[in-house]
């Protein structure tokens, strides 16, 4: 028989790869997939769920629920990104309180972006930091990069707030947007099926052109008040 289990703690392909290694000595075979995070186990009689998730603890913190529904699969692409586009239509919201001063609005935005992502991060910074270095290219050679990242953006959410250093705040928002978008730029171009990271590991979306949308319209807003 063929069991379905929804699996939490997953954040890239070499996930699916620890997962399907650990468990598959304990039934007749596993199918691991990231989008949606789910386990088809095939087996002879239905295995115990503790043990299965004992083993997982072994190789990090995930976790296998046979109770949840994977709705996931049947989502149209608006509802699967629906929580980054209430948090994204609030910020701007709030932003358009100094409407319309133009260049108020930009760093209001650009405030309430970063400390909003940057704070999500922190829920899970072990986690963000493991996902965010399947596509970033810092991340990927100097491991402690995904520690420093959130904070990096709440200074900069702060600085825009509070208008400290703006010059040094907007190079600052080229440089790691800029940057970060390379190697998002670089897992668009692959093909690959993993996390994003953006908004830590407290939501699970998939890497597409929205979290490229997402560094560069910080890239522009930079340089247009750079420009000013």
């Amino acid at each position: 028989m063929k069991l379905t289990y929804s699996i939490t703690g997953m954040h890239c392909e070499s996930c699916v790869k620890k997962i399907e290694n650990q468990i598959r000595p304990l039934v007749k075979d596993i199918t691991v997939s990231l989008h949606p995070p789910k386990a088809v186990i095939t087996t002879d009689s239905t295995p115990d769920l503790n043990r299965l998730n004992e083993e997982l603890q072994k190789i990090g913190k995930y976790k296998l629920d046979s109770e949840s529904e994977l709705t996931t699969e049947s989502k149209p692409w608006f509802k699967t990104y629906q929580p980054l586009f209430v948090i994204v239509l609030m910020i701007t919201l709030v932003s358009l309180k100094s409407w319309p001063d133009r260049e108020a609005f930009m760093l209001n935005f650009m405030a309430g972006f970063f400390i909003v992502f940057g704070s999500f991060k922190l829920f899970d910074l072990a986690g963000f930091k493991s996902a965010f270095s399947t596509y970033d290219l810092l991340a990927q050679t100097w491991s402690p990069y995904g520690l420093f990242y959130p904070f990096l953006e709440l200074l900069l959410g702060f600085a825009f707030l509070f208008k400290y250093q703006l010059q040094f705040a907007l190079w600052g928002s080229i440089v790691l947007m800029g940057f970060g978008s390379l190697g998002v730029i670089n897992a668009l171009r692959q093909n690959k099926q993993i996390r994003c990271a953006c908004l830590g590991t407290s939501l699970n979306l998939p890497m597409s052109t929205i979290t490229l949308i997402e560094d560069l319209v910080m890239v522009i807003m930079s340089v247009m008040m750079l420009l000013k």
